[in-house]
């Protein structure tokens, strides 16, 4: 049994188990029409056997299975399905559903070593591009260390933004000689405090003394998910010749060998998935999800047997159909979805499908509707169904969709009413002050192309919403410059036009000489 398995049936329990209560009566009854069959056949113990077979009917010996014991059974598995067996929590809305990861990278001239064909960096960059495939567009980061630490790629769910920056990692683009490895885990850690869910770090590297394993545990014991903080999962794939011992990483960390097939990274995601599950497990803020359909299922199959012939209870299978027939015209089933699911939870299969527009229209809930509205790009429609709740999520979904229809002075609006609800949503707190930059950044932008001042050549059209009126509506005109500031990190790295390498040499040096000055 892995890992996994072990975390859910560890994690198992019953959201109702005084439910459980009901199946006292129902075990009783079973005892005692049990006992009036065992009574019947010890009556015919003094017949010859092969009398006895010829003059009972069949069914009516001890060893066969009777009626009442596939009806107790059937009965005993609805009341489990009624008392919520649980072993999973319910998935987050904003929250991913695989593990966010950070890729981290040692950049040094040792990397460089052929020992580990073609060599032991371009190795790396292969290793890095198979984890990518196999995760399937989760979100992924990339930092690149030596005796400084940089983020070459932020967490993205796109794989082809983060293949030309591998590309373009040699170990002259770093500013700074040396292997920090624990400065490299601090950068890391820094990407995975923004995402919403708990994530694991995989170092690609080819040596740790034990100074930078000393290093690495106190900076791992300060966040790994017993002090709830980001990361559930630190993983090391050395890049090192067949036969080579590999060093021991920090206590709980899983440590791989470079293999020429693909079970090193499958391990690593594996050992990722794991952690996460783990760590989803332990996150006591999402309420546990209800898998008492796992009960009911058995049920029905078994509910089947009703309709054998010797079957004494055939008529329960026609009280059912009539209560059925006589049932308020309303609450008729319009498919057979309808006689096993509630619609939401029609909506939440369409959504695990992303099937967004189906799940929309499934829904009974306004918060999962509009949820659905929004992840399937109906962003204004989003807006307005979320306008009529009162509560934290539903405002900051709200200013979120706001925000993607370019309504950022509404968006300000909804990102301060989830704060007056809640002022400790940690999404309103963060996307607040973005949003109310945006709108001076529109308003300013727009004063100044009224006053006459110009904003470049060679611009592109950004629109922008302009509520307040300064200016005229909408259109700036920005110079490619002014466009990439106000570009998020995926998009402005798009535009980059030299060579990679030179990008990121130039790049890191800003950085490490402003880290210098700090």
């Amino acid at each position: 049994m892995n890992a996994a398995a072990l975390a859910y049936l560890d994690a198992f329990h019953f959201l109702r188990p005084w439910v459980w209560l009901v199946a006292l009566p129902v075990a009783t009854i079973w005892w005692g029409l049990r006992g009036r069959t065992r009574a019947k056949a010890a009556q015919l113990g003094w017949i010859a056997p092969h009398l006895v077979a010829a003059l009972t009917v069949s069914g009516t010996t001890k060893a066969r299975v009777q009626p009442i014991d596939i009806i107790s059974f059937t009965l005993i598995l609805i009341i489990g399905g009624a008392a919520g067996p649980a072993w999973t929590r319910a998935p987050a809305p904003f929250a991913a559903q695989t593990a966010p990861l950070v890729l981290l990278m040692q950049v040094t001239p040792s990397m460089e070593g052929t020992d580990v064909a073609p060599s032991r960096l371009a190795r790396a960059k292969q290793k890095a591009l198979d984890l990518l495939a196999l995760r399937a567009g989760a979100r992924t980061a990339l930092v690149a260390y030596a005796g400084s630490a940089h983020v070459v790629v932020p967490m993205s769910e796109d794989p082809g933004v983060m293949q030309p920056y591998l590309e373009g990692l040699t170990a002259d683009v770093m500013p700074v000689e040396g292997r920090d490895v624990a400065k490299g885990l601090a950068v890391a850690d820094m990407l995975m405090q923004r995402e919403a869910s708990a994530g694991g770090v995989v170092f690609l590297l080819d040596a740790l003394s034990a100074a930078d394993v000393a290093a690495l545990e106190a900076t791992w014991s300060a966040v790994n998910p017993e002090t709830e903080r980001a990361l559930a999962s630190l993983s090391f794939l050395y890049l090192l010749p067949d036969g080579t011992p590999l060093p021991k990483g920090p206590q709980g960390s899983v440590t791989q060998q470079v293999t020429a097939d693909g079970r090193d990274v499958a391990a690593v995601e594996r050992s990722l998935a794991s952690a996460y599950q783990r760590a989803r497990l332990a996150d006591e803020t999402q309420p546990w999800e209800d898998r008492g359909s796992w009960f009911v299922w058995p049920a029905l199959l078994l509910m089947l047997f009703w309709f054998r012939r010797g079957m004494a209870v055939r008529w329960a299978a026609q009280v059912v159909f009539l209560a059925w027939l006589v049932q308020p015209g309303a609450a008729h089933a319009e498919g057979w979805r309808d006689w096993f699911l509630t619609p939401d939870q029609q909506g939440w299969l369409a959504f695990e499908r992303k099937d967004y527009d189906l799940a929309a229209g499934r829904f009974a809930d306004p918060y999962l509707r509009g949820l659905a509205l929004y992840r399937g790009g109906a962003y204004e429609t989003a807006a307005t169904e979320m306008a009529g709740l009162d509560t934290a999520e539903a405002a900051f979904l709200q200013g979120m969709a706001h925000l993607k229809s370019r309504g950022y002075r509404d968006g300000v609006r909804a990102f301060e009413r989830a704060l007056e609800i809640d002022p400790d949503h940690v999404g309103a707190q963060q996307n607040l002050p973005i949003a109310r930059q945006i709108v001076t950044y529109v308003e300013t932008t727009q004063e100044q192309s009224d006053t006459g001042e110009d904003t470049g050549i060679g611009a592109d059209d950004v629109v922008f919403d302009n509520e307040s009126g300064k200016g005229e509506d909408t259109q700036v005109q920005a110079s490619q410059d002014e466009v990439a500031q106000h570009l998020s990190t995926d998009q402005w790295m798009r535009t980059v036009d030299t060579r990679t390498a030179d990008f990121l040499r130039q790049r890191f040096r800003l950085e490490a000489a402003q880290e210098a000055r700090q």
